[in-house]
């Protein structure tokens, strides 16, 4: 490793942290100085070329594959790297933050890989960057122990052989990190402050564990940001001494335009590729972003009403298994974001059925693994994988010739029955609420009515509210969308939260500013591409 140049970095506005010296140390911070140095000036110019499409689409309502990579797509013979022996078996994936005691849990949950989240499921106060990073290493050097300060239980780590493989998401493109500036007062890119602290200290360190630095790259819009990380690990293992191909990136295809280069995202990063993954929130977000101005044809029903099993969204998954398993990736399914109630038997059964259903659907259609976020999901969902792998490690070799996928297939969202409705409006008042509000506090990831949200369900819920009233919905009850009908909603809704946690802690919380964002964001005449954005400015810490 070559000596580096003292950082012109400077942390600003940030209180100390214990412990803070062991991530933020000053070769860390040069190493992260030289990624923004080099790196920063081609995100920016990424993220004014998503504007100039988003723009493309909005004139005129479609998409299509890419005609000047047609070559990539037609030849046949490339193939990403094969799998590292740590990730080649993934059936079953836990996600969620890196707080400590998740730390702890996700690695013990009995998974096969654990997502160890700095993005959607974290809201990115400086002592959830710093701190989750320190979990991580302590995690890998084995100091890290939690007691839990309300119940008195400890947990540890169980024996390494045991434990989930790590792999780490990094915030998306979009996001800044306020509190690390460079010597001319701009934020470092988030996403290079997560990836270049925790590479820095853990790329050799995981090499020693027979592991290895594993990345999930999230909100990616196009092939040329998948080049930009390709460009990034070449240069951070050259940096640090280790050996070309040992990153393994898998990448969320979580974005309209993404499904419609996937051959091209894993041709670029071909060398670090480990697979890609079907989301399904940010999915639809992006839909609604994309295509907000298309008319009626691309209005979205309730939320929970597009399942993974609705046409647009069955093409854009098969679409997937058979990319990934033509180029030898693994292809890897949606969250089952349950959270099992510890007082109703009864609605345990009905969603550990839907859960086994759509865990069975995965497997039977050629996914190599798939995403639980309750570790009481874990054994369901290795049923569904075991019953179809058996002692293979997955089905790449399952190469779903059958499927034919077209692109007018992937936006076809009118070829859904279903419609809007006014509990479906309440339901996203009352989750985009309930969950910003928890957002404002540090908290990414939170159970609400049996589910675990992240921010990706606070951007579904703001923008079906948003394009319902655009789109001048009519509900079945005969009401009408319109920002007098949200406001109206998120009063009753401001209201049943005081009354059911009582005045203390409704004064204690951040409820009015939750309600106001969610109402900023729902009914502002110009859609904020990311809610995350404005509600950064009121994070505190």
């Amino acid at each position: 490793m070559s000596a580096p140049a003292p950082s012109p970095l400077a942390i600003v506005d940030a209180e100390p942290l214990p412990r803070q010296e062991e991530v933020l140390t000053e070769a860390a911070l040069a190493f992260v100085a030289e990624l923004h140095r080099r790196f920063t000036p081609r995100r920016d110019e990424l993220l004014a070329r998503r504007a100039e499409r988003r723009a493309e689409i909005a004139r005129t309502s479609t998409l299509d594959f890419l005609p000047e990579t047609a070559a990539v797509r037609a030849d046949d013979s490339w193939r990403v790297a094969p799998a590292p022996a740590a990730l080649n078996d993934r059936r079953v994936e836990i996600t969620g933050p890196t707080d400590r005691k998740m730390t702890i849990n996700a690695l013990n949950s009995g998974a096969k890989v654990w997502l160890a989240d700095f993005e959607d499921a974290s809201a990115p106060t400086w002592e959830n960057v710093v701190l989750g990073q320190l979990n991580l290493t302590d995690a890998y050097t084995r100091r890290i122990d939690f007691t839990d300060p309300k119940s008195g239980k400890s947990y540890a780590l169980r024996p390494a052989g045991e434990l989930a493989t790590v792999v780490m998401r990094p915030r998306g493109w979009h996001l800044n990190e306020r509190h690390l500036v460079d010597a001319d007062g701009r934020q470092v890119p988030g996403a290079l402050v997560d990836f270049g602290l925790y590479f820095f200290h853990n790329a050799q360190r995981l090499l020693d564990l027979g592991k290895g630095p594993y990345f999930y790259l999230p909100k990616t819009e196009s092939h040329l940001e998948a080049r930009l990380w390709n460009e990034i690990f070449v240069f951070a293992q050259d940096h640090v001494g280790i050996p070309q191909g040992t990153v393994r990136a898998t990448v969320l295809i979580e974005t309209i335009t993404a499904a419609y280069e996937m051959e091209e995202i894993l041709y670029e990063l071909r060398d670090h590729a480990a697979g890609l993954n079907a989301g399904r929130w940010d999915y639809l977000f992006s839909i609604v972003k994309n295509f907000r101005d298309g008319g009626e044809k691309f209005v979205l029903p309730d939320r929970n009403a597009v399942t993974m099993t609705a046409p647009f969204m069955r093409a854009y998954t098969e679409l997937l298994v058979r990319t990934c398993h033509k180029r030898g990736a693994h292809a890897i399914g949606g969250m089952a974001a349950f959270i099992p109630s510890r007082r109703d038997a009864e609605v345990n059964k009905v969603a550990f059925e839907k859960v086994r259903a759509d865990k069975d659907r995965e497997a039977g259609d050629g996914f190599d693994g798939s995403w639980v976020a309750h570790p009481d999901l874990v054994p369901i969902a290795m049923k569904s994988f075991d019953r179809v792998l058996g002692e293979r490690p997955n089905q790449k070799d399952r190469l779903r010739e059958d499927v034919d996928v077209q692109a007018a297939d992937l936006i076809a969202i009118d070829s859904l029955d279903a419609k809007p409705t006014y509990a479906g409006l309440v339901n996203a008042v009352q989750v985009g609420i309930r969950y910003i509000e928890a957002w404002l506090r540090g908290l990414g990831a939170v159970a609400i009515f049996n589910l675990m949200e992240d921010a990706a369900t606070a951007e579904i819920s703001r923008s079906q509210i948003w394009q319902w009233i655009n789109a001048g919905v009519q509900f079945e009850n005969g009401e009408k969308a319109t920002p007098e009908l949200a406001r109206t909603v998120a009063a009753e809704e401001l209201a049943r939260i005081r009354a059911e946690i009582g005045e203390d802690a409704f004064a204690a919380g951040n409820w009015q500013q939750a309600h106001d964002l969610l109402l900023q964001v729902s009914l502002d005449e110009d859609y904020a591409d990311f809610l995350t954005l404005p509600a950064y400015e009121r994070l505190r810490g």
